[in-house]
């Protein structure tokens, strides 16, 4: 039993850990076209730096290789970091105690501050970079140093992994996770300390406004409904069938789905981008 136990933990963090990667470009040569550029300035079209916050298994270039460059070419300035490294280092990030991950992401908000000389940041993030900055905000202080929040495949309440998670749970692997680097793995288990904390009382709150972009398809984030914020005036909820009907992406598809980019670029900005347009897009299901 306790090899088994071994085996499907190392099996579920392979799961989890895979949830954001995408195969868009090695680590070694991925490009950086316009962001992390710190003597950008903010100007008055734009006067919020934007920070993007990959998820987990994920890093700072190749969750964003189509956002931060379109966010560039439209005039933000563009900031992301690797955060929750452990046994993998920089090429898979997200792994930490998003706890951990949350305080990483304040000091990185604080540094973008400085050197933009911003009062406010706008964030955006994927899957786990959905959780970690609701958790900053909520409990770090962070409402207060952000304006706009933009989240897609997101998750506040954990997932069932099509049960591969509750599987786990009888099994006890929580230790077993942690011990192989994955202390988020264990938060996003359904009745962990960490999403007991984060949904005491409503995720969002008071400050900043709050958009989350789910998808029907989604098979990493189950029920997709993980992603929906309780109904406040400073919230939007958007199921991404909705606005169009022609996008079958699921949960990694997201990160490189033409119409998450057109969405994330209208709350940004509702006056000054184009009209959002359905484009069919499909990952089968990925």
């Amino acid at each position: 039993m306790a090899k088994l136990r071994t085996f499907l933990a190392a099996l579920l963090l392979s799961v989890l850990a895979s949830t954001t990667l995408t195969s868009t470009a090695s680590a070694g040569t991925a490009p950086q076209s316009g962001w992390n550029n710190w003597s950008c300035r903010p100007g008055a079209e734009h006067p919020e730096p934007v920070i993007l916050v990959h998820g987990m298994g994920g890093n700072h270039w190749d969750n964003f290789l189509t956002l931060a460059p379109t966010l560039s070419a439209n005039g933000y300035c563009v900031y992301s970091e690797t955060y929750g490294k452990t046994l993998l280092g920089g090429l898979a990030g997200g792994l930490a105690p998003m706890a951990d991950s949350a305080a990483e992401l304040g000091a990185f908000v604080d540094r973008v501050r400085v050197a933009t000389g911003a009062a406010k940041v706008d964030i955006v993030g994927h899957s786990e970079g959905t959780t970690v900055p609701a958790y900053y905000m909520k409990h770090l202080g962070g409402a207060t140093k952000v304006d706009d929040f933009i989240g897609f495949g997101s998750n506040f309440k954990g997932t069932s992994l099509n049960g591969l998670a509750t599987l786990a749970e009888a099994l006890k692997l929580q230790g077993l996770l942690t011990g192989v680097g994955c202390g988020a793995c264990t938060d996003y288990l359904p009745g962990s300390a960490f999403l007991a904390k984060l949904n005491d009382g409503p995720v969002a709150v008071p400050g900043p406004t709050y958009t989350s972009i789910v998808t029907r398809y989604d098979t990493v984030v189950t029920p997709y409904t993980s992603g929906l914020l309780a109904p406040a005036p400073n919230v939007t909820n958007i199921v991404l069938q909705d606005r169009c009907g022609l996008d079958f992406a699921g949960h990694l598809g997201l990160a490189v789905d033409p119409n998450i980019t057109q969405l994330v670029l209208g709350r940004l900005d509702p006056e000054g981008s184009e009209p959002f347009r359905c484009r069919f897009f499909t990952t089968l299901g990925i």
